[in-house]
């Protein structure tokens, strides 16, 4: 055994114990994050106009401070992004996360110096967990590979900027830097498809044990590194051990990887966003990832069914239940009070408090009342595909509200697949039967014949990425909307559909 491999063990060791401490007493950690925030809050112009003196309990919260997504906060962030100090949270932030907006363009997420090592700290003890549980650790002599943005950072009135995942990149710790793959110039590398290229031809020869990233983005380097040294990855790379990844369910890609890989390997599941590091997967033998509850972030939920109501009920940790969809409302060490991150999940577990992700509040499907969501339509692929040995690379669904010839309206599925079914008739039966049984708004509107069941169009290889290519989101951070209630993903993948 190595000194770092004896080394890594022992950390691992101590940081379970630090963690445990929280875990066995989640809210009382939690009412500490909250006073905390409160108390660093109240000096500033946030705290000052929403009445962060008077607020002790959050009953308080709840009536000082509504609900907000980027767009409603962006006030406040405009005199952030100006350069105006003490608007959100104490001082300056020490970087902007700079992403995709919705409706306007850019979104600059303020990163404080609490909030980025709190993500660095995360993304650490994910993997001191696994050495923890498992006792594996020999891969931490080995390379490891994090896909993700460039780490050129620009600056706006001071203050510096870029992806998340480019400004992680500047928190590598010493005692990995040897280990860390790409090179910092390959890593620089604005186009994706140039960069993966020089990732490969950077790695195809080294010792890789630890690979990370968005599933898809991933997968497109394995298919480069197999058609550029005609190999497995699993026998390229012998010692290949873990792989780390966030952002989409891994599960519709599961059998693809292990195609690529030629055999299985253990994996991680993160849930970071530019706003916090909300959860990791804590166990190799249970679902779910472990919700971080003293990591400068305070939760929030409201039942997703609810949220679009009036006054909907804003509930903290000790009140929610398993198996309800929630839109998780957080405030956070870097000035984001009772914000509305978009996400969904579901609680699986109590004790301690895991979840899954289960989608997007506004990526859904809904056009007649069925409220269709993410978790739904990747749950019931996986089982078309198990039951008919199909292998799917990418997909989406959006409904068909005016089918031609007076047929009834469908939810169309856009679907790459990386080997087509031997019957699609069959296919398709098991894959709407998997959405009935999971949603029964749309069993029921099928029965009742309001909907016929779905179709799906089939997409040319690389007609996904090439989408994402023309839409200006291929690779890094970004990654395939898997529903919506409009057509326009739908519309932007028509012209690579199979005729």
């Amino acid at each position: 055994m190595s000194i770092k491999t004896f080394a890594a063990k022992i950390f691992a060791h101590r940081i379970h114990k630090r963690t445990q401490n929280w875990v066995n007493n989640p809210i009382a950690a939690q009412e500490k994050v909250f006073k905390t925030l409160i108390q660093k809050g109240k000096g500033t112009k946030f705290g000052k106009d929403h009445g962060f003196s008077f607020i002790k309990h959050h009953a308080d919260f709840v009536k000082n401070v509504p609900i907000r997504d980027y767009e409603e906060l962006k006030t406040y962030v405009n005199l952030v992004v100006e350069g105006k100090e003490d608007i959100l949270w104490p001082g300056l932030p020490l970087y902007f996360a700079k992403t995709s907006g919705t409706t306007s363009g850019a979104k600059y997420i303020p990163i404080t110096e609490g909030s980025i090592k709190e993500q660095v700290k995360a993304s650490r003890n994910a993997i001191l967990n696994y050495i923890h549980e498992t006792g594996n650790a020999d891969f931490v002599t080995g390379k490891m590979i994090f896909l993700q943005g460039s780490p050129i950072l620009e600056e706006k009135n001071g203050i510096k900027l870029g992806r998340l995942s480019g400004i992680s990149a500047h928190y590598v710790p010493n005692y990995l830097q040897k280990n860390r793959m790409p090179s910092w110039e390959t890593n620089c590398i604005e186009d994706w498809e140039t960069k993966v290229n020089a990732i490969v031809e950077e790695t195809k020869n080294k010792d890789m044990t630890v690979i990370a990233g968005i599933p898809s983005w991933v997968q497109m380097y394995f298919e480069k590194l197999k058609e550029n040294t005609d190999k497995n990855i699993g026998d390229l790379f012998k010692n290949f051990e873990l792989f780390i990844y966030g952002g989409v369910n891994y599960e519709p890609y599961r059998k693809k990887f292990e195609s690529l890989i030629g055999r299985k390997v253990a994996s991680i599941e993160l849930f970071p966003a530019s706003e916090g590091f909300f959860a990791y997967q804590n166990s190799q033998k249970e679902k779910g990832m472990l919700l971080l509850l003293d990591a400068g972030i305070f939760y929030e939920f409201v039942r997703s069914d609810e949220f679009f109501s009036e006054q909907p009920n804003r509930i903290t940790l000790k009140d929610v239940e398993i198996g309800v969809d929630y839109v998780m409302i957080i405030s956070t060490n870097a000035g984001l009070w009772a914000y509305n991150l978009g996400d969904t999940i579901q609680f699986i577990s109590l004790n301690p408090f895991k979840i899954v992700v289960s989608g997007r509040i506004k990526h859904f499907i809904s056009a007649f009342g069925e409220h269709v969501i993410a978790k739904e339509v990747e749950e019931a692929i996986q089982i078309a595909t198990s039951k008919t040995n199909a292998s799917v690379s990418e997909f989406t669904v959006a409904p068909q509200i005016t089918p031609p010839e007076n047929e009834l309206p469908f939810h169309e599925w856009f679907i790459e697949f990386e080997s087509e079914p031997d019957d699609m008739g069959t296919f398709i039966q098991y894959l709407d039967k998997a959405l009935q049984e999971q949603n029964s708004y749309y069993f029921d509107l099928i029965v009742g014949k309001v909907l016929q069941p779905l179709k799906i169009t089939s997409i040319q290889q690389g007609g996904f990425m090439e989408y994402m290519k023309s839409i200006g989101k291929l690779g890094g951070q970004n990654k395939v909307q898997r529903l919506s209630n409009d057509r326009k993903v739908a519309n932007g993948l028509s012209k690579y559909k199979i005729s």
